[in-house]
């Protein structure tokens, strides 16, 4: 499999470009790639808690799947093995639509035989982001007030596996 690119390839917001047409020379999005994440919501959502922290994006960005796959696993052992399965509930707020493209251009000794250069650039799909604007909340955990220091720490592993600076925001629900 190929290495994946810099982030920085990709960091910036763009207009998702998903044309797919009758015709097949003006389809351009061949595949659409799967997803690595394997849950958006974790513990226990029939239970009603006291607090909920949310985690705040300070910037306009685009966020891989593998990386908010990282950051869910992270922060979801942390939550499990110290609070347990109905102590908590962790939702992930973001889903990746963006297709990711990929113009490989080939180099070396009989490059010439399978590159198109320029010819045909938009690329292939390699995988999906998600699009996240300034003030948009990533994950929300909800936990009760004894469980409110581990729940904030969850969400500090959350923002140290994304590439975007963060703010955690408590809010408390009267029950």
């Amino acid at each position: 499999m190929a290495r994946l690119r810099k982030f920085s390839a990709y960091k910036s917001l763009e207009r998702p470009y998903t044309r797919v047409s009758k015709f097949k020379k003006k389809s351009f999005i061949k595949a659409n790639p799967n997803i690595n994440i394997v849950r958006f919501e974790m513990g226990d959502p029939n239970k009603k808690f006291e607090y909920s922290l949310e985690l705040i994006s300070k910037n306009d960005l685009q966020i891989r799947h593998n990386a908010i796959e990282s950051a869910r696993l992270s922060s979801n052992r942390l939550l499990e093995h110290r609070l347990g399965q109905g102590a908590y509930f962790y939702k992930i707020k973001i889903y990746p639509h963006h297709v990711l493209r990929e113009n490989p251009l080939a180099s070396g000794a009989g490059a010439d035989r399978f590159s198109t250069g320029m010819q045909h650039s938009f690329g292939k799909p390699i995988g999906k982001a998600a699009q996240v604007k300034k003030g948009q909340v990533l994950a929300t955990v909800s936990v009760d007030k004894a469980n409110l220091k581990i729940a904030k720490q969850a969400l500090e592993r959350v923002a140290h596996k994304l590439p975007c600076s963060c703010t955690i925001q408590s809010i408390h629900r009267k029950l």
